[in-house]
Order: C-alpha cells, then sequence, then structure tokens
C-alpha cells in the first residue's frame, strides 16, 4: 500500500492522478445531483425585494436581482449545475440601462403591468404571465413607466444559462453607450412578422436559433392550455403541458433553456416521474404541492401564485393541484436533447 501512496505522491507532481481512484464518481451508475430542491415563498421574499428597490437604483445596480441561490451552490450564482435564477425588480421611473451579452436570457413577469423591454430596436409591454426572450448577443433595455396614479413595481423571473457558458468559458458583454436603445421597429412588429403561423419570404433567421419572436402572451398561452384541456386526454404525470417553440422551426424557443407552461386541473393528482434536467418552476395560478423524493428523503412544497421552486436532476416528482394550476418552468432540456443524453421515467407509484 505504501508503494502505492509513493507512487500516486510522484504521478502528482507531474499534475497526474490515477483514473482508477475516481472512475466510479466520474461515471456514476445514475445522477447524482449535488444540487438540492428548494422553495421561495414569494410572500416572504417581497419585502426584501422592495427593500432593495429604496436602497440601490436600477441605474447604479444595471439589473436590481435577487439571486435564487441553490442552497448546495452557494457563492455560484446558480439555481442548478447549468442554470441561473433571479427576480428582477423594476420602479416606476426607473431605466435599467442597455447592455448585451453571449448569455441568453428570458423573463417571466410575476407582478405589475406597467414595465417594457426593449431588444434590438423593438420594444413590447410586460404583463404578468409574459414570456419574453433576450437572444444571445442582443442590446436589451428595460424600464416602467409613470402612470397617473404613480405607477407600481414590477418583477420579473429572470433565466439565464450563465453557469452553462461559464463551464465553456464563452462569456462576453458589452454596454451600450446610452441608457436606452434607440427604437428602430415599431412595437408588435416581431409577433406580426413571425406570430401568425407565417415568415417573410426572405426570412434570415436573425437570431440564429432563437426564436424571432421575443414576447409570448399569456392571455394567448392560457387559452391554448384551456382548449387542450377541455379536448382532453390530461396526461398522468403532467397534466396539461406545452413546450414554447421557435415559429421558424418548430424546435425549442431557446437553444440552451427549454421553456414549459403547464396546467394541473383541480383536484388532479399526477403520478410520479424524474428527468435529468433540472427545472425552476414559477406558479402563475392556483395553489398546490409538489412533492419531491430523492432515496429517503422527502420534501412537500404547497405553492400558491409567484412562488418558486426548483427541482434537481433525477429527483422524483409528483403535482397535486388543489384548484386549477397553471406553471411556468425552465430548463436546459434543448442541450441535453441535442448531446443525446436526456432521460425521463416515468412511474407508476
Amino acid at each position: 500500500m505504501n508503494d502505492r501512496l509513493n507512487y500516486y505522491q510522484d504521478i502528482a507532481t507531474l499534475q497526474l492522478a490515477p483514473l482508477w481512484e475516481s472512475l466510479h464518481t466520474l461515471v456514476p451508475k445514475e445522477p447524482a445531483p449535488a444540487v438540492q430542491p428548494h422553495f421561495w415563498h414569494y410572500d416572504t421574499l417581497r419585502p426584501h425585494l422592495m427593500r432593495a428597490g429604496s436602497l440601490i437604483t436600477a441605474a447604479e445596480a444595471v439589473r436590481r436581482v435577487l439571486v435564487l441561490e441553490n442552497p448546495a451552490l452557494t457563492g455560484k450564482a446558480s439555481i442548478t449545475q447549468s442554470l441561473y435564477a433571479g427576480l428582477q425588480l423594476i420602479m416606476p421611473g426607473e431605466i435599467a440601462p442597455s447592455h448585451r451579452h453571449t448569455q441568453s436570457a428570458l423573463r417571466f413577469i410575476v407582478e405589475g403591468s406597467t414595465a417594457w423591454t426593449a431588444v434590438n430596436g423593438e420594444r413590447t409591454q410586460m404583463h404578468p404571465g409574459d414570456f419574453i426572450i433576450t437572444p444571445s448577443w442582443t442590446f436589451h433595455d428595460h424600464g416602467n413607466r409613470i402612470e397617473a396614479e404613480g405607477g407600481v413595481p414590477v418583477v420579473w423571473l429572470d433565466g439565464l444559462d450563465i453557469p452553462m457558458l461559464r463551464f465553456f468559458d464563452a462569456g462576453f458583454a458589452e454596454n451600450y453607450p446610452e441608457a436606452e436603445q434607440p427604437l428602430t421597429r415599431a412595437e408588435g412588429d416581431s409577433f406580426a412578422r413571425y406570430g401568425a403561423n407565417m415568415l417573410p419570404l426572405e426570412y434570415d433567421a436573425s437570431y440564429r436559433s432563437t426564436s424571432p419572436i421575443f414576447n409570448y402572451p399569456y392571455a394567448r398561452t392560457r387559452e391554448a392550455l384551456e382548449t387542450l384541456r377541455r379536448n382532453g386526454p390530461v396526461d398522468d404525470w403532467h397534466g396539461v403541458k406545452m413546450r414554447y417553440v421557435n415559429p421558424a422551426t418548430g424546435g425549442w424557443a431557446m437553444p440552451t433553456i427549454g421553456t414549459f407552461m403547464q396546467l394541473l386541473p383541480a383536484g388532479f393528482k399526477g403520478k410520479p416521474y424524474r428527468n435529468t434536467d433540472g427545472t425552476v418552476v414559477s406558479v402563475v395560478e392556483g395553489r398546490g404541492t409538489a412533492i419531491v423524493t430523492r432515496g429517503d428523503r422527502t420534501w412537500r412544497f404547497p405553492f400558491g401564485p409567484r412562488d418558486h421552486f426548483v427541482l434537481p436532476s433525477w429527483h422524483t416528482v409528483r403535482f397535486e393541484a388543489e384548484d386549477d394550476v397553471v406553471l411556468f418552468s425552465f430548463s436546459d432540456r434543448p442541450v441535453q436533447q441535442a448531446l443525446g443524453i436526456h432521460r425521463e421515467q416515468r412511474l407508476e407509484a
């Protein structure tokens, strides 16, 4: 044994290591994620978010965000190994200054209807339940207009592939010279061009594999879910679950982040399942419970509107709905599917 230890010490000086000492952890029989399930109750965290609004301006912060950090990844600004999530606040009259970065971003509106975002010269209004995309390397800024009654704070969930790009050492960023970029296209232009099951004759895929639509309104999404619920059938594991798509390709709306919306009818008691894509969930409507298990541990997350939680890879999950529940979620599934490594296992009990 001493000869072996001496050998290990000798090769370590040459930056060498014996694979046989770590093979079982490098190539496990099944995923053993360090990421933990966790739940953020919106009514508990909201006062802290509003307090940030009185301590630092959007201009000073650039992005006034409270990061949703996974307990197992403290200090890494990560909610899963590959994804970042945070809640961003913008107060009436503020501008979050324009910049761009190689990280792809999504905004899912949680509270307030007086804000806008601008992406590459086009502005769109934000409403609760809207799913909005900021494609990689596109200038974007946000603002919250002051209404006659003074306006209200607006909060949205940010989801980015920051940890993924950090893994690849592929992150770049650039500030725009002014707080707001000039508007060069009328509001609604993108949806008019690409959102009616048609494409301009000379469509040039300006954002490569990212959807040319950057605002998916909740009203349309909710209508589609309701129609499918009425027409049936309702899936025993996921209820009525749909994914957002790029209308030009039929593929994912974003190349690195998969986005979903699902409806769980009142009284739904879902069967358990597990996926390899760790998932971030934002509750849009209704109350219910997410039950998460791994080994002999069980987490129960009773949830309501605006709550958030994370479901790590290869943890068994099932949902119960007290009334009609609508959930928005995102994960790294597009990357896993592109690599051919995604797995889902549907269980009966």
